[in-house]
């Protein structure tokens, strides 16, 4: 049986697939994304998943732009579709769950692209998740 915290990263990781994909697909909707993924068998259903993915969706004009105030030297252009779906998740998950700890939100977006991302991505998203959860705007 997993623990909570197995289940919760296996939604996180879902979630970070979702947003990934919606950067390559972005006249589609969070929804029909989720949709044709748990189809396909690519992602379970998931409650958890599911609302950081309609969060992140809903507030991503928020959250790139505390992205790209907390970016020193670079653009968002710049940024890695993985290491940009991983800040969004974690931002997300850090500005609109107030149950859950910075650090989780942090470690867990770091762990999660130790997986899908390069040393590079898994620095960069650390850096930058650091310096957002400093700032006073979160």
């Amino acid at each position: 049986m997993a623990t909570t915290s197995e289940k919760r990263r296996k939604s996180r990781e879902q979630a970070f697939i979702i947003l990934f994909e919606k950067s390559f697909n972005e006249d589609m909707t969070v929804g029909e994304i989720i949709d044709i993924a748990v189809e396909a068998e690519v992602i379970e259903n998931d409650k958890f998943t599911e609302s950081i993915v309609k969060a992140a969706d809903e507030n991503i004009a928020e959250i790139d732009k505390l992205i790209e105030s907390n970016l020193k030297g670079w653009t968002m252009s710049r940024i890695s579709k993985v290491s940009l779906a991983l800040l969004r998740m974690a931002i997300c998950e850090i500005k609109y769950f107030d149950d859950i700890p910075v650090g989780v939100s942090i470690n867990e977006a770091v762990e999660i692209c130790k997986i899908y991302g390069s040393d590079e991505d898994k620095s960069f998203v650390n850096g930058i998740l650091g310096s957002v959860s400093r700032n006073a705007e979160v």
